[in-house]
C-alpha cells in the first residue's frame, strides 16, 4: 500500500468538507422523516377523495423517500470515508492500493477507488 496522495493540511480540509456535508445530509434526512410522518404530506392520500390527488400524494411521498434513501447512502459513504481517514487509508484505492488522484477526491471526496 502506498502513502496517501496528500498532506495533513489537505486531509483536514477533506475531513472538514465531509463533516460539513454529513451535517447537511442529517438535517435533510430529519426533515424528510418529518415530512413523511403521520399528519404530514404522506398522510394526504388518506384525506383526499379524488384519484388524481391520491396518486399525486403517493408520488410525492415516493419521491421524498427516494431522496431520503439517496441521502442515507451518501451518509454511509461519508462515514466510511471518515473511518478510512482515521485508519490512515483515505485516498488509497481499495482495489489496487495506489493513491487516488487528488482531482478525483476533490470532485468525489468519498471515492474508494482510483
Amino acid at each position: 500500500m502506498n502513502a496517501m496522495p496528500f498532506g495533513p493540511g489537505e486531509s483536514r480540509e477533506f475531513q472538514a468538507r465531509l463533516s460539513a456535508r454529513r451535517e447537511v445530509l442529517r438535517e435533510e434526512v430529519s426533515e424528510a422523516l418529518q415530512d413523511i410522518g403521520p399528519g404530514s404530506g404522506a398522510d394526504l392520500s388518506g384525506q383526499v377523495h379524488d384519484l388524481k390527488d391520491t396518486s399525486l400524494a403517493g408520488m410525492l411521498t415516493d419521491m421524498r423517500l427516494a431522496d431520503m434513501h439517496r441521502d442515507i447512502r451518501e451518509l454511509l459513504d461519508i462515514d466510511a470515508a471518515l473511518r478510512r481517514m482515521q485508519a490512515g487509508t483515505y485516498g488509497i484505492c481499495t482495489d489496487c492500493g495506489e493513491p487516488i488522484p487528488l482531482s478525483r477526491l476533490d470532485a468525489y471526496p468519498t471515492a474508494k477507488r482510483c
